[in-house]
């Protein structure tokens, strides 16, 4: 690429581990195009400060993927920056019109981190124990399989539910492996809970770079850092939530695994206080993963109460 004439504007979340993701893919840049100028440009989202929800679940406060990229979206449509990075299990399985994800990095670790100084392991919690969390999808994979646990509000960023923990807010916390290490802070995981226990998030431990559709210059730029059997994954993964029309409110995971020239993509779909929980898989061709996540979605769908995503 030609000398840039101008600084190439890198917006996220002001959050530490928004940053930290966010220089990430800065240095990953500065090192296939050294002639490019690189802004940071911290906005502060919906998600970030919504007053009076800090101790709240999402989906008490109305939560949804959005919260967390409308405004860093809103900015890339305006110009004010010129390329969005994203924890891609934040962003919505629908992109805004004209907005496109030109590169998808290598997945960290997608599974979660059990964090307790009490216990080794979540099976390990005494009854009635609490585990603190925001997420209706780690909660009800949480009492479906402890009925016998409590699930208690814990908000904030990763430093600041952390802290709460040592304070102690709840017995123990999850928390994504991903996360912890991207922040140096993977000394606090106790343990590491395997996929079979509790589903992760679909596009957990992916970073995504999202840019104007129209910006053919950026997009050959930023070719080089397409990390080709994550974004497979990732896209498995966010076509079977499209299906699900999934949001924050909605207790649902989804890992794909590459296999040579196929794809095994796992879905889940649950009730928030664990009561119903549904896992299946399929597998299918690597070349075409929207296909198999739709199809898993359909038949997730097909198999639980019609009434499931609005009762």
């Amino acid at each position: 690429m030609k000398k840039s004439h101008r600084t190439l504007r890198l917006g996220t979340r002001g959050s530490p581990l928004a940053l930290r993701q966010a220089e990430e893919v800065r240095q990953k840049i500065s090192a296939l195009h050294a002639e490019v100028a690189i802004e940071v440009v911290p906005i502060r989202t919906h998600g970030d400060w919504q007053p009076g929800q800090k101790d709240r679940s999402f989906i008490d406060s109305g939560g949804n993927k959005g919260m967390f990229t409308k405004e860093i979206e809103d900015s890339l449509k305006s110009g004010a920056i010129d390329i969005a990075v994203h924890s891609m299990k934040d962003v919505a399985s629908r992109l805004p019109d004209g907005l496109v994800i030109a590169a998808i990095l290598e997945r960290a670790d997608p599974r979660e981190a059990f964090i307790s100084k009490k216990s080794r392991t979540l099976d390990d919690l005494p009854p009635n124990s609490t585990v603190g969390t925001s997420s209706v999808r780690r909660q009800a994979q949480i009492l479906a399989r402890r009925p016998d646990l409590r699930v208690v509000p814990l908000r904030g960023n990763v430093d600041t539910r952390l802290r709460k923990l040592d304070e102690g807010a709840a017995d123990a916390t999850l928390l994504a492996v991903a996360g912890l290490v991207r922040l140096g802070v993977a000394d606090r995981i106790t343990s590491i809970i395997e996929t079979d226990v509790i589903l992760p998030s679909g596009a957990q431990g992916a970073l995504g770079i999202e840019i104007r559709e129209k910006d053919d210059a950026l997009r050959t730029l930023l070719q080089a850092l397409n990390h080709a059997p994550t974004s497979t994954c990732v896209r498995a993964e966010r076509a079977f939530l499209e299906m699900l029309d999934a949001s924050c409110q909605t207790p649902i995971g989804a890992l794909a695994r590459l296999q040579g020239d196929a794809i095994t993509l796992e879905g889940l779909a649950a009730r928030p206080d664990g009561s119903e929980l549904l896992r299946m898989n399929e597998t299918g061709p690597a070349r075409d993963p929207e296909t198999l996540g739709a199809s898993l979605g359909k038949k997730v769908k097909a198999n639980l109460p019609q009434d499931f995503f609005t009762a």
